[in-house]
């Protein structure tokens, strides 16, 4: 066991005398962590509408006047005829297209009902599916609002109302940040376990004093303990700053224990930095392994259900993400943080995580000997 004391030593020296590592573990989660949740908002607004109203009667005035009302969309102009619409559309002045036809409120009178067109520009399809989605919606409730004047009209009559209420579990006010920074800290956290570890190890190999260890008496699992042991203190660290930051930025406290973020965050830094001792075991310079990694992380963070739901996904990609360590992680992290799940709420992920690691690492050391002997 000296020998491994003697490898953390050098390997803590070696960290610390070099003030890069020092700050892209200590400020870039600061920095990330700051500006990624603000970037990331999900919440579509200032939706461009062109206005087609070939009726122009009271109640096509007032279904505009609805939606424009309306924090969600802007009525931008109003064109003559569709063709027109769609030019604006085309050119990006506009993103929906509202058309009312000729006839609209006396069809709706009469005939008790009536048709309107709803066209939007899908190029961007997030915020032309959130566009038509809002429309609908205030549609729908000017259609509600007409019918129940309608039906008041003989006075003192008595209809059946079902009043429809919904209330938002663990997140109530629908708060994207309570959402998104637990799980951009999860991959801050991966890319500075996975990163360091691979750049470390072929930053040896290119100075050569990888094969002066070889050479000692060193057994491989002490040296894969060396290796991977300081940057998993790193790596707590780094995400205890991040909390710090969630806290003292986005005034966010997990609803749940630390110890089991922590107990999670331990198990998954293994997984994490066996990802890069495997990657560094495949580059033979900081190139390749940078290149690696980049590649890896691409996968990680698609799949991982940070931005898309993992139930969305296809059959596929939910294979994938079952060997995909951030994607447990941040489960955990927003169960943790928003529904205040405890440790054995959470125990299949544990073991799953204590499985990817206990891979991750195998197929690094497997590797490793490989291409010493």
């Amino acid at each position: 066991m000296s020998s491994l004391y003697f490898l953390l030593q050098k390997e803590f020296k070696q960290i610390f005398r070099d003030s890069n590592i020092l700050k892209m573990i200590m400020i870039m989660p600061i920095v990330q962590l700051i500006i990624l949740p603000l970037a990331s908002d999900f919440e579509v607004k200032n939706i461009r509408l062109s206005v087609v109203d070939q009726d122009k009667s009271s109640y096509s005035k007032r279904l505009i006047q609805k939606l424009n009302a309306s924090e969600y969309i802007n009525v931008v102009e109003f064109k003559d005829n569709y063709s027109k619409a769609l030019q604006s559309t085309g050119a990006g002045t506009s993103d929906l297209i509202l058309t009312i036809p000729v006839n609209f409120e006396k069809k709706l009178i009469k005939e008790n009902e009536s048709t309107i067109h709803l066209a939007a520009d899908a190029v961007n399809g997030i915020k032309g599916g959130l566009g038509s989605a809002y429309a609908a919606m205030i549609v729908g409730d000017f259609n509600r609002e007409i019918r129940e004047e309608w039906m008041v009209m003989p006075r003192h009559s008595e209809f059946p109302v079902i009043e429809i209420t919904s209330a938002n579990w663990y997140n109530p006010g629908n708060n994207y940040k309570l959402f998104m920074v637990p799980g951009i800290l999860v991959i801050l956290v991966t890319m500075i376990g996975s990163f360091m570890a691979a750049l470390n190890i072929v930053a040896e190999k290119e100075v050569g004093t990888i094969e002066q260890i070889n050479v000692t008496p060193v057994k491989k699992y002490e040296f894969i303990i060396g290796k991977l042991l300081p940057f998993w203190v790193l790596g707590m660290v780094s995400i205890t700053i991040g909390m710090t930051v969630a806290f003292v930025i986005f005034g966010l406290i997990p609803e749940g224990s630390f110890l089991t973020i922590y107990a999670f965050s331990g198990v998954y830094l293994f997984s994490v930095l066996g990802i890069g001792l495997l990657i560094s075991t495949f580059a033979d310079n900081q190139q390749q392994a940078i290149l690696f990694a980049y590649f890896f992380m691409m996968v990680f963070v698609m799949l991982s259900g940070l931005f898309t739901p993992i139930e969305s996904m296809p059959d596929w990609s939910k294979m994938l993400t079952k060997i995909n360590p951030p994607a447990y992680l941040i489960t955990v992290f927003r169960a943790v943080y928003i529904k205040g799940s405890t440790f054995s709420d959470l125990l299949p992920t544990f073991y799953a995580l204590l499985g990817l690691g206990a891979l991750f690492n195998m197929l690094a050391i497997f590797n490793y000997k490989k291409r010493v002997a």
